[in-house]
């Protein structure tokens, strides 16, 4: 769909695959977790739109086969329920607790996956000065967690 829309996907960076999971999880304390120690716990994931294609997908993995899963459509209802039901979500890790308390914690996933994370342009199109000040405040950010802006 990029290429017969003309559009361009910048990269930023590369992450390695963790869970969200409440502050209270069981699992909690694990150094990683696998997809067998989360078979239990709800999988919570993003509703994809009117298309609902696993190719819209924001996570990884999100075709293997889970015992329970909730959509939802926006952050705050996620995490009031990776707290309120013990569920997760699989992410980058990148974990700000100014955004989203100190309620929830970020455990690396034992699998073999990167997640690459970037954004969409119309190469015609010029971004604005506000558009390019986000793109160079959000590469520091990555950077200052850690991460190696992608060229």
């Amino acid at each position: 769909m990029i290429d017969e829309n003309h559009l361009r996907f910048v990269k930023l960076f590369k992450a390695e695959p963790h869970v969200f999971i409440s502050k209270d999880n069981p699992l909690v304390g694990k150094d990683i977790v696998t997809i067998q120690d989360l078979e239990e716990y709800p999988c919570l994931s993003f509703e994809q739109g009117t298309h609902n294609s696993f190719y819209f997908s924001e996570e990884i993995l999100s075709t293997l086969p889970k015992k329970k899963t909730i959509h939802v459509s926006d952050r705050a209802t996620l995490f009031n329920l990776l707290i309120g039901l013990n569920g997760y979500t699989i992410c980058t890790g990148i974990l700000n607790s100014n955004l989203n308390g100190d309620n929830i914690v970020s455990i690396p996933l034992d699998t073999t996956e990167d997640i690459l994370i970037g954004y969409i342009v119309n190469p015609k199109a010029v971004l604005s000065n506000f558009a390019m000040e986000y793109i160079q405040e959000l590469k520091a950010l990555i950077q200052n967690d850690g991460y190696t802006i992608l060229k």
